[in-house]
């Protein structure tokens, strides 16, 4: 009995040291890890088309253009597009082209966190518009458009080549929501 009371007093001394000792160290709360994407600064070129618009894009895209003035901004690298459409206003269709590209963008509210709205007016060059940044797992991450209101129409939008995950594709939609943000300011109608 007095050896288990020994070996118990040992045992029990030992764990307070050990206890005490280890409560001096530090404790130093680390951050969550996060994926960081860099990429480069983006350089800006102008796009000349035979079309009544042009533009400036971000020079790691490739443009294809498509049936009539469409145009499609790739980034291969990212995986992902940013797709423009031109319709001319024609017999008072503007309306009917702004309820589209708004139902457009709402249709997205299934899987969507949250939907901001940034107007865009520009009197002196004549461009109107929205932009539409889209949080959350829909298919996709940045909706727009862009008028003069009396004769041309663009609406763009932006997808990757993946299912959607926010969390993953989130560095790469903040910076072509930029690049977005770019070819809205330097829009320029032909006459």
């Amino acid at each position: 009995m007095v050896k288990f009371r020994v070996l118990y007093g040992v045992l029990l001394l030992f764990s307070v040291c050990v206890l005490f000792s280890a409560c001096g160290d530090e404790v130093v709360v680390k951050p969550a890890a996060k994926l960081r994407l860099d990429y480069e600064l983006p350089v800006y070129d102008s796009v000349r088309l035979p079309c009544p618009y042009s533009f400036k894009k971000n020079t790691l895209s490739k443009t294809v253009q498509k049936k009539g003035c469409g145009v499609n901004l790739e980034y291969p690298h990212m995986k992902a597009t940013i797709y423009l459409t031109y319709q001319s206003i024609e017999d008072g269709n503007l309306k009917s082209l702004l309820q589209d590209a708004q139902k457009l963008t709402y249709d997205h509210t299934v899987k969507a966190n949250e939907i901001f709205e940034q107007p865009r007016v520009d009197s002196i060059n004549n461009v109107y518009g929205m932009f539409y940044m889209i949080n959350g797992d829909a298919a996709t991450q940045s909706q727009f458009y862009v008028t003069d209101s009396l004769n041309h129409f663009v609406s763009g939008s932006l997808y990757f080549e993946s299912k959607p995950n926010f969390d993953s594709i989130y560095p790469a939609a903040v910076y072509l929501r930029d690049d977005i943000r770019r070819i809205m300011e330097t829009i320029n109608w032909k006459e």
